[in-house]
Formats: C-alpha cells, sequence, structure tokens
C-alpha cells in the first residue's frame, strides 16, 4: 500500500511583529482584551511589496532543506491560499517557477483556515492515485491584506506567514503503525456562508473586500465540527482519542483550542499552541505549528499527529498522520 510520509517541514513568519499594545494605540482595545478572549499576544505582518508568493516560497524552500532535496525532485504543489498574488494565475506556479520545478503541476487550493488539511488531503490522493510521487503542500497568508482596520472585533485576530510540509510516496503495509496520512476527512456547510467570509470579490464587486465575522457563531460551529470530524479520521485509522500523541488545531483561538482538546479527553500538553505568537494566519496556522513542535523536539518520528482545521464556508477538515 502506498502511504504518503512527511520527508521535511518548513516556515516563514515576516520580520515585522505587531503587538497588541501597538494595536491598542490605533484603537479601542487593550492587551488584556484581546489575550482574555484570543490568547493572541502579537502577530506578523507582511512588509509593503511582499507577497503571499514570498512567504510561501520561502517555507517551501525550508521543508526542501529540511527534506534533503530540491524543487526539481517535486512531482506536484498545493498551495492553500485566500489571499493570492493575483486573481490568475494561480500563485503556486510562482512558487514553482523559483523553485526550479519544471514538470508535473502546481496549483491554489481555497478551503480558508481549513485550506492546510484540505490540501494534505488533495495531495495525499494524487500520490496514492499514482500522478505526484513527491509533493509539497503549502498554506500561506498576507490576511493583513483583507482586514478592516477599524473594525477591532476582526483586525486584532490576523496575521501573516507561511508552512509548508514535503509528501513522498512511500510502500507500506497498510497498517496504523506505519509512518504516513493514515487517514483524511473534509466537510462544508454553505448554510453557513454568512458568518465568516470577505464581502468582495472580482465576480461580485471588483474589489477585494474586508473580511467580515460573527465570531460566536463561527466559535460555536468550531467546537462541534472539531470534535466530530477528529472523531471520524481517528475511526477511519481504527484508533482513539488516547493514542493521538499530539494534536495541531488550526490557530483561531485559545479558547477554541482549548474547548476541542478537552472534548477529545487530551492533556494540555498534547496540544500544539502557537497562537499567542502568529495570531489566526488561516492556511498557515497548522504548518506553522506543525513547524514549530518539530523543530523544538516535541514531534519525533513515529509519533501520532493529528491536524484539524475549520474555516469559512463553513469548512473543515482533518488529517491523522504518523509523522
Amino acid at each position: 500500500m502506498i502511504r504518503s510520509v512527511v520527508q521535511g517541514c518548513g516556515a516563514y513568519l515576516p520580520e515585522r511583529i505587531v503587538t497588541n499594545d501597538e494595536l491598542a494605540k490605533k484603537m479601542e482595545t487593550s492587551d488584556e482584551w484581546i489575550q482574555q478572549r484570543t490568547g493572541i499576544k502579537q502577530r506578523h505582518i507582511a512588509a509593503d511589496g511582499e507577497f503571499t508568493s514570498h512567504l510561501a516560497l520561502k517555507a517551501a524552500e525550508r521543508a526542501l532543506a529540511h527534506a534533503g532535496l530540491d524543487g526539481a525532485d517535486l512531482d506536484l504543489i498545493v498551495l492553500a491560499t485566500a489571499t493570492p498574488d493575483e486573481t490568475f494565475p494561480a500563485t503556486a506556479t510562482v512558487v514553482q517557477k523559483a523553485l526550479g520545478m519544471h514538470k508535473g503541476a502546481a496549483f491554489d487550493l481555497q478551503a480558508v483556515c481549513a485550506g492546510f488539511v484540505y490540501g494534505v488531503s488533495v495531495a495525499d490522493s494524487m500520490i496514492k492515485n499514482g500522478l505526484a510521487g513527491t509533493a509539497m503542500v503549502i498554506g500561506a497568508e498576507t490576511f493583513s491584506r483583507i482586514l478592516d482596520w477599524n473594525d477591532r472585533g476582526t483586525c486584532v485576530l490576523f496575521g501573516d506567514g507561511a508552512g509548508a510540509i514535503v509528501l513522498k510516496g512511500e510502500q507500506g503495509a497498510g497498517t496504523s503503525a506505519d509512518r504516513g496520512i493514515l487517514a483524511n476527512a473534509l466537510h462544508s456547510d454553505g448554510r453557513q456562508h454568512d458568518i465568516l467570509y470577505v464581502d468582495g470579490g472580482p465576480s461580485s464587486t471588483r474589489t477585494t473586500g474586508f473580511l467580515r465575522m460573527e465570531g460566536k457563531e463561527v466559535f460555536k460551529h468550531a467546537v462541534v465540527n472539531m470534535a466530530a470530524v477528529v472523531g471520524e479520521v481517528l475511526g477511519k485509522a481504527g484508533l482513539e482519542a488516547k493514542d493521538i500523541d499530539w494534536l495541531v488545531p488550526h490557530q483561531a483561538n485559545k479558547r477554541i483550542i482549548d474547548s476541542t482538546g478537552r472534548k477529545l479527553g487530551l492533556a494540555p500538553e498534547k496540544v500544539v499552541v502557537t497562537v499567542d505568537k502568529h495570531a489566526n494566519t488561516s492556511a498557515a496556522s497548522i504548518p506553522l505549528a506543525l513547524d514549530t513542535a518539530v523543530k523544538d523536539g516535541r514531534i519525533k518520528k513515529g509519533d501520532l499527529t493529528l491536524l484539524e482545521g475549520i474555516g469559512g464556508g463553513l469548512a473543515w477538515g482533518a488529517s491523522l498522520i504518523r509523522w
């Protein structure tokens, strides 16, 4: 049986750090207010002239270096982003060119904060179907470009960044003890469109628009759906929550992360949290958190690692990986 095995990971954050105190000088908010409701202390913001493709490329280069590969070894790039450089072509093709990858396919995928797990599932399917041997999955966002900086309920929540993993198809016995992606689960519910969306687009308004969110509704759906999809993906692999070594959730809000961990009965030390340093970086949040935990030595070879995320759509999903 072919399994998509993680070969390496990488991440990149823009240099500029914006603290809660800095935001408090520009709007009616405070460090205490933001931390109490979200757990966020700071976020990284892309510089003028620094695009999603720039962030994605740096994360991709670091992931390739970690894997001991180069761009020519790739057959596939899936770039999860809701903030592409241009309407078209795909930002993934910009990264493809810069990496020196001249074969296979490169395309963008848009599922907002669930984008990375959607990308992992797509790449895994293509590897298993023989359409790619080695794949790069990237989550990259410049969400600061679609924020209404007069709306304190949303602008304090988000940041910019990118993370990536390299997957390679390898033969395995097909058991849950094998390294690689064990199971994926994806869902969406278009009835919840209006609780998290951007009020613009080339077809409807010809403007980029700004992010709009009903925070309480998103929180309610997030906690319920995350626990359910985690149970689903574990069931597909014949495993239970107690088998999880590491939960790497979408980094939207510390309260959502804590609630999901409690529903699963996981000890807090098994949950990777980076929302305090990165804020919500949408499709980039999971690979950023993943890279942090791998590079600091927490996630080790053979660890059962569960990724899960939910975003606008609503769209949500999970991927179970034996590291």
